[in-house]
């Protein structure tokens, strides 16, 4: 490892050599990762990832190197040449000074304390759960993972970050079959937390719910298809907002003017009862930090207000080609990859109609209480999403289950029609594969599309 003395020669060199701007991403993370299938536990992982990655910018080009070997000579010898362009070298001194952002973010149970025993019974709970369930089960695929990462996150402006993220998350998949159809049930809950995660989400207790909704999906019905109102349960998760709209209020997309967003600051893109939030502070959710990946303080961002665009989420290199400041949203995998603007915790805010009054305003239409996977495009919104669990809605009740709905749309012209938002709100855990993988969860209260295309038979 290398000390901050180090660091801030590195740093000294790189700007010498005519970066505008120069930073240093230290990491160190361990973790386990426990893997069931066939009945039987396939893998137990765990190890140490260590790596730096270093940055150099120069007006808008950006030279990055990155590896496991952390020799300060030879990290030294790779900086003299990173980014340098034809200017006199001057004398640069860096002083580092420590940040502290005070968010508390208590770890009640690090998985380092947890012995891997103890995981392994956790798996093994929820797959003899599912399994019990007899022999519509085909298969059942259950997953632990926890990651501890250490870094420290340096750069030219003076600003030198230590923080430690502790992540724990655990999947249930399950496929049931009859009559040649299959069916699937996921839950994966996940959080900023330690092994507490489990004593909030019982492993039994994922496994009954993913191994019923496969097999409730079995007997329903193929789903009505055309232009109807659809419910979308706050258990949907914010699958919509997340896919369909949030990609596009991030700085890069902004910038390169392929989002549907680009121009639209100040102006109204939702309806008035649409409120838009990107959290990196709230305790406990997988999108939660106290710093990003550039060491930035994370923040609580409004992007959008009762209807009107209010910011966007940024990183510190995007936000200067746009000339604004950094939201706090420059995120990586790894030391290996450059930080790109992400979202953390997103979601549509509470609204002030209970999810009863929603219902029974529907005479016919669908209630989603599941959401899939799916397709979005960001330069216009256009999207497709699969519904996993959804019901038919008579004469404002939730009816019969039906499957294979398909909802197909365009995400901002959703958020302007959207005409009830409920007083409720539930997180879904997630990976979001922009570029690279970074946490996320994101969120909705059950809201009413008054008209959108339902794809089924």
């Amino acid at each position: 490892m290398i000390s901050k003395t180090q660091i801030q020669d590195l740093l000294a060199v790189l700007t010498q050599n005519g970066a505008d701007f120069a930073d240093i991403f230290i990491s160190e993370t361990r973790n386990s990762v426990i893997i069931c299938d066939d009945d039987k536990i396939e893998k137990i992982i765990s190890g140490i990832d260590l790596g730096i990655g270093i940055r150099s910018i120069t007006g808008s080009e950006i030279s990055y190197i990155a590896g496991n070997e952390i020799n300060f000579d030879d990290l030294r010898t790779r900086c003299e040449t990173l980014g340098q362009i034809s200017k006199p070298k001057t004398s640069t001194s860096i002083d580092l000074r420590e940040a502290k952002h005070h968010l508390d973010l208590e770890i009640k149970r690090t998985p380092q304390s947890v012995p891997i025993d103890e995981k392994v019974k956790a798996v093994q709970l929820a797959n003899k759960t599912a399994r019990a369930f007899g022999n519509l089960i085909r298969q059942v695929s259950v997953g632990y993972a926890d990651s501890v990462q250490n870094v420290i996150i340096a750069n030219s402006e003076g600003e030198y970050v230590k923080d430690n993220r502790t992540r724990t998350r655990f999947t249930v998949n399950v496929i049931a079959e009859k009559n040649g159809f299959l069916q699937n049930g996921y839950e994966a809950p996940g959080g900023f937390c330690g092994f507490e995660l489990l004593d909030k989400f019982k492993p039994e207790i994922l496994a009954e719910k993913a191994t019923k909704r496969a097999i409730l999906m079995l007997d329903a019905p193929h789903a009505p298809s055309g232009k109807m109102t659809v419910i979308l349960s706050s258990e949907a998760g914010g699958t919509m907002i997340h896919e369909a709209c949030g990609h596009a209020f991030e700085a890069d997309f902004i910038y390169k003017k392929t989002s549907v967003f680009t121009n639209k600051m100040g102006k109204k893109v939702a309806s008035d009862l649409i409120t838009v939030i990107d959290d990196a502070t709230i305790p406990g959710k997988f999108g939660t930090y106290r710093f990003d990946d550039e060491g930035t303080p994370s923040h609580r961002n409004v992007l959008i207000e009762n209807g009107i665009m209010k910011s966007i989420m940024s990183d510190r290199y995007n936000a200067k080609l746009l000339g604004i400041k950094s939201s706090g949203n420059g995120r990586r995998e790894s030391f290996r990859n450059k930080p790109t603007p992400r979202m953390s915790n997103t979601f549509i805010a509470q609204g002030k109609t209970p999810p009863e009054e929603i219902i029974s305003s529907v005479n016919n239409g669908l209630f989603v209480r599941k959401m899939g996977g799916g397709q979005v495009d960001v330069v216009n919104g256009d999207f497709v999403f699969e519904v996993t669990e959804g019901y038919i809605i008579e004469n404002g009740k939730i009816k019969n289950p039906v499957r294979g709905a398909i909802l197909t749309g365009n995400g901002p012209k959703i958020l302007e029609i959207i005409d009830m938002v409920g007083t409720d709100l539930e997180f879904a855990t997630g990976v979001c594969g922009k570029y690279d993988h970074a946490p996320v969860s994101d969120a909705q209260p059950t809201i009413r599309i008054p008209e959108i295309v339902v794809g089924g038979r």
